[in-house]
């Protein structure tokens, strides 16, 4: 009777396995609305019922096991293999990663502001990029988010440089001259939620945190998609944009980064 139970139970994890880790991805990698829906929601509910766990505490173990402390590249690597070997999450990635690496080594900026920390993980790829008196302004609205990012960013010996924010971005932006210091932004990189990229950006425009030649760049403007955002930056005189075609983060749905200059 208990071989057969146990039997029965190794035969389920053996099918739920290949059907989480083979069938079901490829089944919707080339949807974008299931692949999230898998990704971001059910597989994720998943493993956080099996393991007792969140995605980002998955992640750092995974950073804690494999990457050197002290090490930004080592840190990214190891969530990329974390990403596209174990299990999704919403970084930008590796492929719109090198995007915005480009971006940001065009720039180099003295002053960065990062909308939506999530785990630290573009955090990283942007403050290791930075000259050594540039600070890079990372804000999360959730904290548990927060909590993660900060032992991400120290691992990768980055604290000094980035100064996280744990807060709301309608909230914090307005307060970026006087409790920051923050004069004018040279960069800023979107990846909050995507219903806010233009109500924060008018916002940064508002408070005369956009100088002319500043520039913005916004992660997942095709999946899930920012089209309101993107007609603005397209349309308005007072940008001029650019497109990156590229994938959603480890899949092969189509996604891109806009990047957009502030004209003044």
């Amino acid at each position: 009777m208990w071989l057969y139970f146990l039997s029965l139970c190794g035969g389920g994890a053996a099918i739920l396995y290949v059907l989480c880790g083979w069938l079901i991805p490829a089944a919707v990698e080339d949807s974008p609305w299931f692949t999230l829906l898998w990704h971001d929601f059910i597989l994720q509910r998943i493993l956080n019922a099996l393991t007792w766990s969140t995605r980002p505490q998955r992640l750092l173990k995974a950073i804690q096991k494999k990457a050197t402390r002290g090490d930004p590249q080592s840190v990214i690597s190891a969530i990329d293999y974390f990403c596209r070997h174990k299990e999704w999450a919403m970084n930008v990635g590796d492929e719109k990663g090198a995007i915005l690496d480009s971006v940001v080594s065009e720039v180099n900026p003295s002053t960065a502001l990062e909308l939506g920390t999530y785990c630290g993980y573009s955090t990283v790829r942007i403050a290791r990029l930075l000259p050594p008196e540039t600070r890079l302004i990372t804000l999360e609205f959730n904290p548990d988010y927060a909590v993660v990012a900060h032992q991400v960013i120290a691992w990768a010996g980055l604290q000094d440089k980035v100064e996280l924010v744990v807060g709301s971005s309608g909230d914090l932006i307005p307060q970026m001259k006087q409790k920051f210091g923050i004069k004018q932004f040279d960069f800023v990189f979107l990846d909050h939620w995507k219903d806010r990229y233009l109500l924060d950006i008018k916002l940064l425009e508002e408070c005369g945190l956009l100088r002319r030649g500043t520039v913005l760049l916004a992660d997942n403007v095709i999946c899930p998609g920012t089209p309101e955002y993107l007609e603005y930056v397209r349309t308005s005189p007072r940008y001029e944009s650019h497109y990156f075609k590229a994938h959603l983060e480890y899949t092969k749905v189509e996604d891109g980064l806009e990047k957009s200059i502030f004209l003044g």
